[in-house]
């Protein structure tokens, strides 16, 4: 109840109808699309579609009518309460200490970060929630083996793919059971195929349905070469010379101008090419990280320091904000890398690391936003963090 009570005072702050998420649009776009033709858009936005996993979940929320705002916000704060919920519910099944879960839970309700995604029309609500599903069926797959909890946890995160296709990257984690030596290995076969199978029932046949439509391969979305081209393209080394929130206004307008007159300028001399303006700026982005070998190692790191980054843009938040969040994160880091260290089931440990690895690469590699971690990122952050700081708490002497 408290989640859902903050959710709701904080979207309430900003207001129930305003829309100011810069992706909100295509969203919403594609879900009216959905609502009155029954079909999919090709386009969500200029380049590409986006997978189809929020839009449809605004049709389904608002009864098809995805311009009640305030429904869909709302059913972003219920989500997130969810999200609360379903993370105490995991610390329980990895620490097994009821307080620990309950303060995990209590920490999740008012994290700063979580209660942000909740406000606009943006998908990490959704998002957070089926990944932390998957989390928590996969780990009470193997922990009380059954292979129809796993086929679960696979088809949780097959619709986490289908509402963000990063998390392709982590469909093989779903084989972990197969690490684990307290079950025979028949056991262990049967729940990792499980595991596999769930996700590729759930995405296979969006997947056929492109190859339908496009007579190509794309599994999920066909935004990851115009997404690779704005992280890696020339336009990413001038992103991290920028200084000042006018400054990127005026970048982003520029390498949106520069995109459109590209492919443009295909049209007219490659007319097929231009029907799929994706794939061409991401040969583009690769040409260009190719002619350039010797700057990607730099690039490489300053896009990972940016991953790691503990505050939030100055330019878009005051000052305030960003020392009291960037406190909060550094506080974090270090308490979820203590917990890590000392956490008795040192296999779900290593898992949680593999995960933290596998996203920062696959997000450095392609294109690094803030607000990309924070549904990757702050499960593990807040799960370990809240454990040490609970195990630090105990060597505090008592004073009565």
């Amino acid at each position: 109840m408290l989640a859902l009570v903050a959710r709701l005072i904080t979207i309430g702050a900003v207001g129930f109808r305003t829309v100011g998420f810069g992706d909100a649009r295509a969203y919403l776009g594609a879900a009216k699309a959905l609502a009155q033709t029954g079909k999919y858009p090709l386009r969500t936005d200029p380049f590409f579609f986006r997978p189809p996993g929020y839009s449809a979940f605004l049709v389904v929320v608002t009864y098809g009518h995805p311009d009640r705002v305030a429904v869909a916000k709302s059913a972003n704060a219920v989500l997130g309460a969810l999200a609360c919920l379903l993370l105490a519910t995991l610390s329980a099944g990895i620490f097994r200490d009821r307080a620990v879960a309950f303060a995990t839970g209590a920490a999740a309700a008012v994290h700063p970060s979580f209660l942000l995604v909740c406000t606009d029309i943006q998908s990490e609500a959704l998002f957070l929630v089926l990944l932390l599903a998957a989390g928590y069926l996969l780990l009470t797959s193997t922990d009380r083996p059954s292979s129809s909890l796993a086929l679960a946890a696979g088809a949780s995160l097959g619709f986490a793919v289908l509402t963000r296709a990063s998390a392709l990257a982590l469909v093989p984690l779903l084989a972990v059971p197969l690490l684990d030596r307290r079950l025979p290995f028949r056991v262990r076969a049967h729940l990792a195929a499980a595991g596999l199978a769930g996700s590729l029932l759930i995405v296979a046949p969006w997947t056929a349905r492109n190859a339908l439509i496009f007579h190509r391969f794309i599994a999920v979305s066909d935004m990851g070469g115009s997404t690779f081209y704005d992280g890696n393209s020339e336009w990413i080394r001038r992103f991290y010379k920028l200084r000042s929130r006018e400054e990127y206004d005026q970048w982003i307008a520029a390498l949106n101008r520069d995109k459109r007159e590209r492919l443009a300028l295909l049209a007219r001399t490659d007319p097929a090419a231009a029907t799929r303006p994706s794939d061409y700026f991401g040969r583009i982005a690769v040409a260009e990280r190719l002619a350039h070998s010797s700057e990607t190692l730099a690039l490489v790191a300053r896009k990972a320091l940016d991953w790691l980054r503990p505050h939030p843009s100055p330019w878009f938040w005051p000052l305030g904000i960003v020392l009291s969040v960037g406190v909060l994160y550094t506080a974090l880091f270090s308490l979820a890398t203590l917990g890590l260290a000392i956490a008795p089931r040192r296999g779900i440990a290593l898992f949680s690391l593999v995960l933290l690895a596998l996203t920062m690469v696959v997000h450095v590699a392609v294109l690094v936003v803030w607000r990309y971690r924070v549904p990757y990122w702050d499960p593990v952050l807040l799960l370990y963090g809240v454990f040490a700081a609970s195990r630090l708490a105990e060597l505090i002497p008592d004073s009565r």
